[in-house]
């Protein structure tokens, strides 16, 4: 069974920057394609960035596009969402999530989720 857990959440000022970790375990962690989603309370939970397998092919949000990174590290069954320039309405709970049949954009195409970890950022 995969497990997700994200940490790196906080309270930041606008144009600060913010990375989130999201440590897997229960599977083999490079068969699996990862997503950041992000939800306020009474949305949506809206796609923000997703890397595949091996890192080759990742894929944004146009809202983050330009501000945020992913990226992963295989032998330490974690990703990374590198947020920079962060602005008031960044501010959600941020959740991983794991699909080990495709990269996806969109929450139905992934089956496995954490927990989540708040970031809130003020003006």
């Amino acid at each position: 069974q995969v497990q997700l857990v994200e940490s790196g959440g906080g309270l930041v000022q606008a144009g600060d920057s913010l990375r989130l970790s999201c440590v897997f375990s229960g599977r083999t962690f490079s068969e699996y394609a990862v997503g950041w989603f992000r939800q306020l309370p009474g949305k949506e939970r809206e796609f923000v960035a997703a890397i595949s397998w091996v890192s080759s092919t990742t894929s944004f949000a146009d809202s983050v596009k330009d501000r945020f990174t992913i990226s992963r590290d295989n032998s330490k069954n974690t990703v990374y969402l590198q947020m920079n320039t962060l602005k008031l309405e960044d501010t959600a709970m941020y959740y991983c999530a794991a699909s080990n049949r495709h990269l996806g954009t969109h929450r139905a195409e992934y089956e496995n989720w954490g927990q989540g970890t708040e970031v809130t950022v003020s003006s």
